[in-house]
């Protein structure tokens, strides 16, 4: 059980790493960010279901179809986020969260404060995004 609330406690480099409290924690955080893109989701849909394409002139019918291009990227990326928040919380209930998905070291409370849904440390990320650049780079040539 916690010892404190979610809104008035911290981890800290006191505590085991990755014990129940910062479980916990990181658990509501992401809980609560999970919370907030389903209910702009639903208000994305609503809004879309509204509004639709009503514009009378070519001029605002582009300019409408070009806001729910960015609107429905947007939705998109939301919607990724909502994955990786649904593969974080799997992380947290099989005790893998806060390790590297690489190397099984520890990520660390201030990059996880910072990024809850990082899955790997910080070398490991920086080599995962050199070998996404390579990549791109070549795919591109």
């Amino acid at each position: 059980m916690l010892e404190y609330r979610f809104d008035e406690y911290r981890p800290t480099e006191d505590e085991e790493y990755m014990c129940p409290n910062h479980r916990e924690y990181f658990k509501q955080k992401l809980l609560a960010r999970r919370q907030e893109l389903i209910a702009i989701s639903q208000l994305f849909l609503v809004e879309l279901k509204e509004n639709g394409i009503k514009a009378a002139d070519t001029l605002d019918q582009s300019s409408h179809h070009a806001e729910m291009f960015i609107d429905f990227s947007t939705s998109e990326r939301q919607q990724k986020i909502l994955h990786d928040i649904d593969l974080a919380l799997v992380r947290i209930e099989t005790g893998e969260y806060g390790y590297c998905e690489i190397t099984g070291e520890e990520i660390g409370l201030r990059r996880l404060e910072a990024q809850p849904l990082a899955a790997r440390c910080v070398e490991a990320q920086k080599i995962f995004e050199r070998s996404m650049n390579v990549k791109t780079r070549v795919a591109n040539w």
